[in-house]
């Protein structure tokens, strides 16, 4: 029988071996490296819960909104975001009807829901490190209104095969019935910005115009005809005057442009955290193999590199738009939500930005994310991301495009290279 510490280092390194295989769905994220429930985070809602808690900044409440009008303006979500869920699908269900329905705002880092008559705001933000922080808020007035962090219980639905496996972020359609009530029989769908338009909002009001294209949302549906229901009569709904009791909201809208760009985020910043966990993960593992078999210190074994270099290529789809569904008719939404976002942009000196829309084909004019911007990716380990935007640079100025990129143009690829070469230094450093 093996006894020695040979036997029992070669024992540890199949196991090591076993693990690395599972990857980062298996594995898991409360321990290290990750220690997602316990390491220090810096999302925008810590950082405001640390100035209220310090006295730097006071909340205001009112009787109808409670807390939101103020958390609103504080963490710099636009009300012009705003859409209206009303399928009973998120932690206040049973506050949650077609006459009540829930409303979402978001940030490019926060998300906010608020429920009529609702006991919390809920919170969803993201942290450079550690992807989407869940929240609550009470909506009772006191001197100093606590954030609590969530525990795990989000994580039931955000954390899951609809959020790349990490916790993250998701838009859902369903088929909602005249209560709310998913049909769950009848399936539903995780839309993005690959989504066909007839499978999106389905338990969402809609406001905007979309021509000939029809969607689920500004309907409900039975079992008898769940894949039917009157799409022509929730369709081009600039108002939810006949729909809907806007009053109670901070505004009458849910605007479809605004929708568009709320689920090509959401899985953009899941796509980037699950880049994030995988490479540390699989450094992480690369590195106790070292140890177990004296290799050289940094050395990154052939497995860790397959691992990175796969959730690199997932990242580059991802950011170049690739599969996105094709517009075939104008869209337009109703609250100034487009104008108010792409004047977010950071331009070149050329007047373009990332974030400018096309919104006749496609969502974006120049069809590569916004989110290349945003602290999350920047945060992202150099071992990958260094391979993403070296890829991204060989994809922009290489000429032929084939397979997944065939969908950018020559002039797509001129425009976004130029773009990046003047706003992402780090980018711009790759062209000398």
């Amino acid at each position: 029988m093996l006894t020695s510490p040979v036997f029992h280092r070669l024992a540890i390194l199949v196991l090591l071996n076993a693990v690395c295989g599972q990857g980062y769905a298996q594995v898991g994220f409360e321990g290290p490296p990750i220690d997602y429930l316990t390491a220090e985070v810096n999302d925008p809602v810590a950082q405001l819960a640390r100035r209220v808690s310090a006295g730097a900044i006071e909340l205001k409440f009112d009787s109808q909104h409670g807390y939101l009008k103020s958390v609103l303006d504080a963490l710099q979500v636009p009300i012009s975001s705003q859409t209206l869920v009303f399928s009973k699908t998120s932690l206040q269900l049973q506050r949650i009807s077609p006459r009540r329905p829930r409303a979402l705002y978001f940030s490019d880092d926060v998300y906010v829901g608020w429920c009529q008559r609702g006991d919390v705001l809920e919170f969803a933000a993201t942290d450079p490190q550690q992807g989407a922080i869940f929240y609550s808020l009470r909506q009772s007035e006191v001197d100093k209104p606590r954030f609590v962090r969530d525990r795990g219980q989000c994580l039931t639905c955000h954390a899951s095969s609809r959020t790349q496996n990490v916790p993250g972020y998701l838009v859902r359609s369903v088929y909602a019935d005249a209560a709310g009530q998913p049909i769950l029989g009848s399936g539903t769908y995780l839309t993005d910005h690959t989504s066909p338009f007839d499978e999106r909002w389905g338990g969402w009001y809609v406001t905007g115009t979309h021509g000939a294209m029809r969607h689920m949302g500004n309907t409900t549906f039975t079992e008898e005809d769940e894949r039917g229901g009157d799409r022509d009569r929730g369709a081009n709904l600039q108002t939810l005057t006949e729909v809907v009791n806007t009053e109670p909201y901070v505004t009458g809208h849910s605007d479809l442009v605004a929708l568009m760009v709320l689920e090509h985020q959401t899985q953009m910043h899941n796509a980037i955290a699950a880049a994030n966990y995988e490479t540390r993960l699989a450094m992480h593992q690369s590195y106790q193999m070292n140890e177990l078999l004296d290799r050289e210190e940094g050395h990154i074994s052939e497995s860790a590199d397959r691992r990175i270099n796969a959730v690199a290529d997932q990242l580059l789809r991802y950011l170049l738009m690739c599969d996105e569904f094709q517009i075939t008719d104008p869209v337009a939404g109703t609250s100034g939500f487009a104008e108010e976002f792409q004047k977010q942009g950071i331009c070149d000196s050329q007047g373009r930005s990332l974030r400018h829309l096309d919104l006749k084909q496609r969502l974006f004019r120049y069809p590569c994310s916004y989110l290349i911007h945003n602290p999350a990716f920047d945060a992202l380990p150099d071992e990958v991301r260094g391979r993403v935007l070296g890829r991204l640079a060989q994809i922009l100025t290489g000429g032929e495009l084939s397979g997944d990129f065939q969908h950018l143009s020559a002039d797509h690829c001129r425009e976004i290279h130029e773009i990046l070469i003047e706003t992402k230094p780090e980018y711009a450093r790759l062209d000398k």
